[in-house]
């Protein structure tokens, strides 16, 4: 029942199917079944998918589909067998009417990768269609006095079936005056032609009856007929005749209505009323007809009441009968056919061969999108079809056969940028004028893990308190991303560091979700100032994108330390401090100092000093920033002996932190100044005794101060000369270093309502530990002396010094190096 033909139209491929890239192919040798019309549901008409190459799974894993170019799905394709079988009906002469061949073009989709296959299936006619008559029954006049030899024009028989199957002959049933005569046309069309063989006599016979048949030339033949009446009339000699027997009118299918086609003329040799002429449609028109063309009956006039239609008939045949009015009536005929030609008055349409994929973001130029087929109802040049795309698109048409197009990808894509494209395709005919038309088609873009996420800032700088507790939220960050659905998805994470040799992760903790930051334990100013947290956001992609930031944390001091007192040292061992001062002493005398510091910083070390409770309150006073206790008059014999002072030693803080410190002074008679009394003693001479080892011992001290003084010119010229390119004198290229690159973040904290009581030196960059220095008062000293600790060599010394020389000109200082965790530090 199917037969299947594979052949090669080498010029058609040259013109059509050069287009070859990866994602979009077509074949080129075409498939073709034959098969006969009227086939049952389900029918098998080729194995399709052994026909193309592929494998039964291919079938259902490449989505293999049949698309009809007609629009009607006549066939579909069987999933399990890969067969290509009959859905409908199919009827040939529904499909292609008269036309002698019947293939129906078929386009067979397969995605992943998107390929076309263009095959054909040929309807072959089977005899299922009878000749058909237009009328049942055909009258005609005839004068007894007509002349033998005088053909006729009977109806012509209609079958719908093609070829062989088609009317072949025509037969009339036997009558003695009348036979058959066949007409040949052009297009082997038959007419048959009724011919006076023998006079009539209308007195021997009035009427005669024939059967004019139809036969097809079909297995098994089939017939149709229809019956014919010849009435008898008396003489009316002549009977009217056409000019031509076959009139030809071409005309354009836009012509205006009213519009005069041509005009037919018959002349009678009759004279009086049996010449005169009236001008009708044969009996048998069909309504069809009738709505188009109007006849003047007058004058034979044709012309258009009605559209003519190109693409429904392109020819249309009518027979004319002219009759004059004698008695009897005598008729002539003759036929027009009309040519309708076509003019643009069909706009071009853009019909969807496969509906547009998602197309990834990151698809290759030359990815398709959609197959796409341009048809137009018109014929020759008004049906050639162009389509365009808007200048700017990232896509663009790739044509394969016949009029069928690949939207294809032309360029990159950015979901983020466009996630739709509303695609418009302009289709446009050849014709004159041409005409156009639109279409838009929606290309969804699908997301790829293309962008990672952004942190609203690449740092972040958290103040918190000290002391704090323990679970509570620190800070949260925040981060984006572009993509969509599981590309957007964030986490947050820290990456581990370290802050003091122990991880950060032991510090703080992270929610994955909102990236809010808590603190694991409190935290403690004194011993951390700083640290660092690199947090991590990383989204849900595959493969998955990420990005860092720092959050820099500074711990804010508290006053939670109260102030301590180094000097005196029993006083800082918590026992009573004794002191014993002469009576002589004068208003002013320097009983003795009190030093405290603060392991605080800021204003929270600042330290004041005042005399809470005394045995006599008139004798002494202490110096609120120094901690100097000196007497305020001079002392009296009337003065007790032992004098107790109570101390309170307060910080600047809030709340406030205090210390106190018990002094017991003595006053004695007699008593000389410590300091005094070691100078006396060094200038006693010494003894005989000892006089030689004393000798001995200056020679001893004079040489060392001799080579000690040769080392110290050394350095000293040495440092010159490195000062003059550096700008300072350095002991060690660590220091000449730093001083290189100065600290901009130098702070200097003291005190100018009064002499210094507390300095604190604050500088380094915002990462590094506290660097500080911190001053204490020497205990016995009344210039006020300086002893400062340095904890880094990154701190500009010219700057303290600078400050603090402006401040207090008379002191003087000395440097120790020491590390900034030990934050109390015993003066000397």
């Amino acid at each position: 029942m199917t037969k299947r033909i594979r052949y090669r139209d080498w010029r058609w491929q040259a013109l059509w199917w050069h287009h070859f890239f990866l994602l979009w192919s077509t074949i080129d040798g075409q498939t073709r079944y034959s098969i006969p019309e009227e086939l049952k549901q389900g029918s098998v008409v080729g194995n399709l998918a052994k026909d193309l190459g592929l494998g039964l799974s291919d079938v259902y894993d490449r989505k293999l589909r049949v698309d009809s170019e007609n629009g009607k799905q006549y066939f579909s394709v069987d999933a399990g067998k890969g067969e290509l079988v009959v859905n409908d009906r199919i009827d040939r002469e529904a499909l292609c009417g008269q036309s002698a061949s019947c293939v129906l073009p078929l386009q067979i989709v397969v995605e992943n990768p998107l390929q076309l296959h263009r095959i054909e299936v040929e309807i072959k006619d089977i005899n299922d269609n009878s000749p058909i008559f237009s009328t049942e029954e055909r009258y005609l006049k005839i004068a007894e006095s007509t002349a033998t030899g005088i053909r006729f024009p009977l109806d012509i028989a209609q079958d719908q079936d093609v070829g062989s199957n088609s009317i072949k002959s025509y037969t009339l049933s036997k009558d003695e005056c009348f036979s058959l005569r066949i007409k040949e046309l052009s297009g082997n069309r038959k007419v048959p032609e009724l011919l006076l063989e023998k006079s009539l006599d209308r007195e021997k016979q009035s009427v005669h009856h024939l059967l004019l048949t139809a036969v097809d030339g079909g297995n098994p033949v089939k017939t149709g007929t229809t019956k014919v009446t010849v009435s008898v009339l008396d003489n009316n000699d002549n009977v009217p005749v056409f000019k031509k027997p076959l009139y030809n009118v071409t005309v354009q299918e836009n012509s205006f209505v009213g519009s005069v086609l041509v005009k037919v003329e018959a002349t009678d040799a009759d004279e009086g009323v049996n010449g005169e002429i009236e001008y009708v449609f044969a009996d048998h028109t069909p309504q069809s007809l009738l709505s188009i063309f109007n006849l003047n009956s007058a004058t034979g006039e044709i012309s258009l009441v009605g559209p003519l239609d190109y693409e429904r008939n392109a020819v249309l045949e009518i027979e004319i009968t002219a009759k004059d009015k004698g008695v009897p009536e005598m008729e002539g005929h003759c036929r027009l056919q009309v040519m309708v030609i076509d003019i643009n008055d069909n706009a071009p349409e853009i019909v969807l061969t496969s509906k547009p994929n998602p197309i990834r973001e990151d698809a290759p130029r030359g990815t398709v999108v959609a197959l796409i087929r341009a048809r137009d109802l018109d014929s020759d040049n008004n049906a050639k079809v162009t389509l365009k795309l808007k200048n700017g698109s990232p896509f663009s048409l790739k044509p394969s056969f016949s009029n069928n197009y690949a939207l294809v990808t032309n360029g990159a894509l950015d979901r983020e940028s466009f996630s739709e494209y509303s695609i418009e395709i302009t289709a446009t005919d050849s014709g004159s004028p041409p005409l156009s038309s639109k279409k838009t088609i929606p290309v969804r873009i699908t997301d790829v893990n293309d962008n990672p996420p952004i942190f609203t800032q690449p740092s972040y700088n958290v103040y918190l308190k000290e002391n704090g507790v323990p679970g509570s939220i620190l800070f949260s960050v925040s981060a984006s991303d572009l993509d969509f659905g599981e590309n957007a998805k964030i986490s947050y994470s820290i990456l581990d560091s370290k802050v003091q040799d122990v991880s950060v992760s032991s510090y703080v903790y992270i929610n994955s979700d909102n990236g809010s930051i808590y603190s694991m334990h409190s935290f403690d100013y004194e011993k951390l100032k700083v640290f660092q947290i690199q947090v991590q956001a990383k989204d849900q992609g595959s493969p998955s994108l990420s990005s860092n930031a720092t959050v820099h944390v500074f711990i804010l001091d508290q006053n939670d330390n109260a102030p301590a007192v180094i000097y005196p040292s029993s006083a800082a061992l918590g026992s009573l401090s004794h002191q014993r001062m002469p009576r002589s002493a004068k208003a002013g005398h320097l009983v003795t100092k009190v030093t405290a510091v603060d392991a605080d910083s800021g204003h929270n070390a600042w330290i004041s000093y005042k005399v809470s409770e005394a045995t006599d309150a008139s004798l002494f006073t202490v110096n609120l920033y120094t901690g100097e206790v000196r007497t305020k008059r001079a002392v009296s014999e009337q003065d007790d002996s032992s004098q107790r002072l109570l101390i309170e030693i307060k910080d600047d803080g809030e709340p406030v932190q205090s210390a106190t410190v018990t002094v017991s002074i003595l006053l004695e008679d007699g008593l000389h100044e410590p300091i005094l009394d070691l100078r006396h003693k060094s200038m006693v001479e010494p003894s005989k005794k000892t006089g030689r080892i004393t000798l001995y011992l200056i020679l001893s001290l004079a040489s060392v101060s001799v080579l000690s003084l040769v080392t110290f010119v050394i350095l000293a010229v040495k440092c010159m000369r490195s000062s003059r390119s550096s700008g300072s004198c350095c002991m060690r290229r660590s220091d000449c270093d730093d001083y290189k690159n100065p600290n901009r973040n130098l702070q200097i904290q003291l005190n100018t309502d009064g002499p210094i009581k507390y300095v604190e030196v604050l500088g380094g960059d915002m990462l590094s530990q506290s660097q500080s220095f911190r001053s204490c008062m020497s205990p016995m000293s009344e210039y006020s002396d300086f002893t400062l600790i340095k904890p880094s060599s990154t701190t500009d010394f010219k700057e303290v010094i600078s400050v603090l020389d402006a401040s207090l000109p008379d002191s003087t200082w000395t440097f120790e190096s020491q590390q900034v965790s030990t934050k109390q530090q015993n003066c000397s």
